[in-house]
């Protein structure tokens, strides 16, 4: 079974005809014996409005999502070695980008009948900026298969604005920079030399901060995923009641049809009876008739 071919199905589909159609594709797959993929399939959240623009954006623009995967790994190199030059150069063009997507979804969904809000289109952006901060999360929104809008990583865009936002520091020219040479060669008492105790205390600070900002990534990580955890289960729970109203009421109905059939039951004995009463009657008044008619009759002549 292509399990994939049928997410891309189903996530195709405008939101309010998720549902039908993902227990439907369920039943159909358990029916044909693939039982996890079933189980796989019934778990599925119907998508939000702006997680589904999303996810028609990833399918019908194969172009603009490989730009936003080659904008997020430069991003992230860029960041990675604190090239503040080259986070301006990028920090432009990911707003442009940003916005340019959130356009396109919003189009795409409006082509089929569901215009975008502004709070989608901010959902959008937001899980853009996500996907260009994080490679797990451009892998995910890459499938096409969200249900919900991605959370934003903490610390990649503020990191990310603040280097972009620093001026960049350019090299004196001419008497200046013979003279900051020959300072930094030659450094006066007033300047003393950074000592491998401070030099040490700076490569530990750099190394925490890195590791706090992992940290971060990771508990944003694991946040989202219990909130998706919270929201399967809360759609299995409305899943189950509905399943459940729809066993109420094929019980009443079937009750109502029992009490039905008893009282036609009772009726037909009560009919049966009469009958027999009838019956009855009508044998003893043959009876008598028949004895009254041998008494009446005249007595055969002797020969």
């Amino acid at each position: 079974m292509d399990l994939h071919g049928v997410l891309d199905e189903l996530y195709e589909l405008a939101p309010q005809d998720f549902t039908e159609a993902r227990n439907a594709a369920a039943t159909a797959a358990r029916e044909a014996g693939h039982r996890d993929a079933a189980d796989r399939i019934r778990t599925l959240r119907r998508p939000t409005l702006s997680a589904w623009a999303g996810n028609l954006l990833v399918r019908h623009d194969a172009e603009a999502v490989q730009a936003v995967l080659h904008l997020g790994e430069a991003l992230r190199e860029a960041h990675r070695t604190l090239d503040a030059v080259r986070l301006r150069e990028l920090g432009s063009r990911r707003h442009q980008v940003v916005a340019a997507l959130a356009r396109r979804a919003a189009d795409l969904a409006a082509e089929r009948g569901h215009p975008l809000g502004d709070a989608a289109l901010h959902e959008i952006e937001a899980t853009v900026h996500v996907v260009l901060a994080d490679p797990e999360a451009a892998r995910e929104w890459a499938d096409g298969h969200l249900a919900r809008p991605l959370t934003e990583p903490v610390g990649f865009t503020a990191a990310t604005v603040d280097l972009a936002a620093a001026p960049a520091r350019r090299p004196p020219s001419g008497r200046g920079a013979e003279a900051a040479g020959s300072r930094a060669r030659r450094p006066g008492p007033a300047e003393p030399r950074e000592s491998a105790a401070e030099r040490a205390a700076g490569e530990a600070a750099r190394r925490a901060a890195e590791e706090a900002l992992r940290t971060a990534r990771r508990s944003a990580r694991e946040q989202q995923a219990a909130a998706l955890a919270a929201e399967r289960a809360q759609e299995a729970v409305r899943d189950a009641e509905a399943r459940a109203d729809s066993l109420a009421d094929q019980l009443a109905r079937a009750r109502e049809t029992l009490r039905a059939r008893r009282t036609a039951a009772e009726e037909a004995r009560d009919r049966a009876r009469a009958a027999a009463t009838d019956a009855a009657e009508a044998r003893a008044r043959a009876d008598e008739a028949a004895l009254r008619a041998e008494r009446l009759a005249p007595a055969p002549r002797p020969r």
